[in-house]
Protein backbone atom coordinates (compact mmCIF):
# COMPACT_ATOMS: atom_id res chain seq x y z
CA UNK A 1 0.00 0.00 0.00
CA UNK A 2 1.18 3.56 -0.64
CA UNK A 3 2.19 5.54 2.12
CA UNK A 4 1.10 8.83 0.60
CA UNK A 5 -2.11 10.10 -1.05
CA UNK A 6 -2.18 13.27 -2.73
CA UNK A 7 -5.69 14.72 -3.21
CA UNK A 8 -7.94 16.45 -6.24
CA UNK A 9 -10.04 18.47 -5.76
CA UNK A 10 -12.99 17.77 -3.83
CA UNK A 11 -12.06 15.14 -2.18
CA UNK A 12 -13.25 15.18 1.53
CA UNK A 13 -11.66 12.25 4.09
CA UNK A 14 -14.41 9.81 3.83
CA UNK A 15 -14.07 9.45 0.36
CA UNK A 16 -10.19 9.27 0.76
CA UNK A 17 -10.22 6.59 3.88
CA UNK A 18 -12.76 4.68 1.42
CA UNK A 19 -10.42 4.86 -1.70
CA UNK A 20 -7.12 4.35 0.04
CA UNK A 21 -7.85 2.55 3.33
CA UNK A 22 -11.12 0.22 2.41
CA UNK A 23 -14.02 1.90 4.67
CA UNK A 24 -14.89 5.51 5.58
CA UNK A 25 -14.73 4.16 9.05
CA UNK A 26 -10.83 4.51 8.64
CA UNK A 27 -11.99 8.32 8.35
CA UNK A 28 -11.08 9.19 12.19
CA UNK A 29 -7.65 6.90 11.63
CA UNK A 30 -6.67 9.12 8.70
CA UNK A 31 -7.40 12.50 10.35
CA UNK A 32 -5.08 11.68 13.34
CA UNK A 33 -2.49 10.82 10.93
CA UNK A 34 -2.99 14.31 9.12
CA UNK A 35 -3.56 16.48 12.35
CA UNK A 36 -1.85 19.67 10.26
CA UNK A 37 -4.96 19.98 7.85
CA UNK A 38 -7.44 18.40 10.23
CA UNK A 39 -10.14 21.78 9.71
CA UNK A 40 -10.45 21.12 6.19
CA UNK A 41 -13.89 19.42 5.30
CA UNK A 42 -12.92 20.06 1.01
CA UNK A 43 -9.40 19.44 -0.22
CA UNK A 44 -8.21 21.51 -3.16
CA UNK A 45 -5.68 19.16 -5.48
CA UNK A 46 -2.14 18.50 -4.81
CA UNK A 47 -2.19 18.30 -0.86
CA UNK A 48 -0.39 15.08 0.09
CA UNK A 49 -1.87 13.07 3.41
CA UNK A 50 0.36 10.39 5.23
CA UNK A 51 -2.02 7.65 5.47
CA UNK A 52 -2.09 5.55 8.69
CA UNK A 53 -1.30 1.53 9.19
CA UNK A 54 -4.67 0.06 9.01
CA UNK A 55 -5.20 -3.84 10.50
CA UNK A 56 -7.05 -6.04 8.71
CA UNK A 57 -10.34 -6.51 9.77
CA UNK A 58 -12.15 -9.99 9.94
CA UNK A 59 -15.80 -9.61 8.85
CA UNK A 60 -15.88 -5.88 8.06
CA UNK A 61 -19.42 -5.45 6.07
CA UNK A 62 -20.93 -8.46 6.79
CA UNK A 63 -23.51 -9.07 9.41
CA UNK A 64 -22.92 -10.14 12.94
CA UNK A 65 -24.47 -13.71 12.81
CA UNK A 66 -21.34 -14.05 9.87
CA UNK A 67 -18.49 -13.04 12.05
CA UNK A 68 -16.13 -14.81 13.85
CA UNK A 69 -16.79 -12.64 17.15
CA UNK A 70 -19.83 -11.90 19.44
CA UNK A 71 -22.02 -9.41 19.55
Amino acid sequence: MRKFYTTISGDMWDLIAFKMLGSELHKTALIEANLRHKDVYIFPAGVALRLPEIAASVGVGLPPWKRNTPF
